[in-house]
């Protein structure tokens, strides 16, 4: 059974950092593409960014320059590093696969960033 946990978020100001922590469990972790997704209220869920096996990594547009993924699949981590933050990245985040699995959705760790 696959299991993600985050952690890492918090209430920062505009301008600041933030590195959330995903912690995988169960099947085949370290062989398949991790994302980290988010949820803004009101809005449906995106991708965020997402890094496969070999490392390589993909963000989207708003992110850019901003974010960075990386994964430690020897302890089954991904992390999201996240400077320069604004308060359109307000929102709950979340990692599962890339694409996602309905079943792997995790609680997610609310982000806040004030203007």
């Amino acid at each position: 059974q696959v299991q993600f946990v985050e952690s890492g978020g918090g209430l920062v100001q505009a301008g600041g950092s933030l590195r959330l922590t995903c912690a995988g469990s169960g099947s085949a972790f370290s062989i398949k593409p991790i994302g980290w997704y988010r949820q803004a209220p009101g809005k449906q869920r995106e991708l965020v960014a997402a890094v496969n096996v070999e490392g390589r990594t993909r963000y989207t547009n708003s992110v850019k320059g901003r974010f960075t993924i990386s994964r430690a699949n020897a302890n089954n981590m991904v992390y999201l590093q996240m400077n320069s933050l604004n308060a359109e990245d307000t929102a709950v985040y979340y990692c599962n696969r890339d694409p996602p699995e309905a079943d792997y959705w995790g609680p997610g760790t609310q982000v806040t960033v004030s203007s």
